[in-house]
């Protein structure tokens, strides 16, 4: 494919006003030689401006601490995705854990007005989805978190900076279930 620049010259502008998209046809190669495509030129990239949602899930992350939750990440997704602006991903040390910590982000936002659209995997303990539209709230049992990795799939995707106390990290050479790692005993 073909892509052009942008001027007002191969827009057909005209008195200031814009006629068509700039157009450049393209030879196709191999089978059906001969035959010509027409690219389109994209339009430029504007960072998105709005912040729907951060208020939102910066509340649900908030709630989620209450509940000890553990290694939370909050993935700004608004260039990568057109469902949502913000996933917030957390982790629970147990399945009881897991549904409380969502249980809690549910019932706060509830307070507040903001109930969820959708909730998927709630009372299981594995994993737990809250969707309010211009933010999802992963909640998981840290075995599912590492299977779904859902920081790697959105590993493009800008973290967002957030203050996370000592005690939502997880110590070096600790696991999720309070046991060493490493075959040592837990301090």
């Amino acid at each position: 494919m073909t892509r052009t620049k942008s001027t007002a010259a191969n827009r057909g502008s005209r008195n200031g006003k814009t006629a068509t998209p700039a157009v450049t046809p393209a030879v196709t190669q191999g089978r059906g030689q001969g035959r010509t495509r027409t690219a389109i030129a994209e339009p430029p990239f504007h960072p998105p401006t709005t912040t729907e949602g951060l208020d939102g899930a910066m509340r649900a992350l908030a709630l989620a601490l209450d509940k000890k939750a553990l290694d939370p990440v909050l993935l700004d997704v608004r260039t990568l995705c057109s469902f949502c602006n913000y996933q917030l991903v957390l982790s629970g040390r147990s399945d009881r854990q897991v549904d409380a910590i969502a249980e809690g982000i549910s019932v706060g936002l509830k307070a507040e007005g903001l109930r969820p659209l959708g909730a998927e995997g709630a009372r299981t303990g594995q994993w737990s989805l809250l969707d309010y539209g211009d933010f999802v709230v992963h909640v998981f049992l840290h075995a599912a978190r590492e299977h779904y990795d859902l920081e790697g799939l959105w590993s493009d995707a800008p973290r967002v900076p957030i203050e996370v106390p000592d005690d939502a990290r997880l110590p070096a050479g600790e696991s999720y279930d309070g046991t060493s790692r490493f075959g040592e005993a837990p301090r």
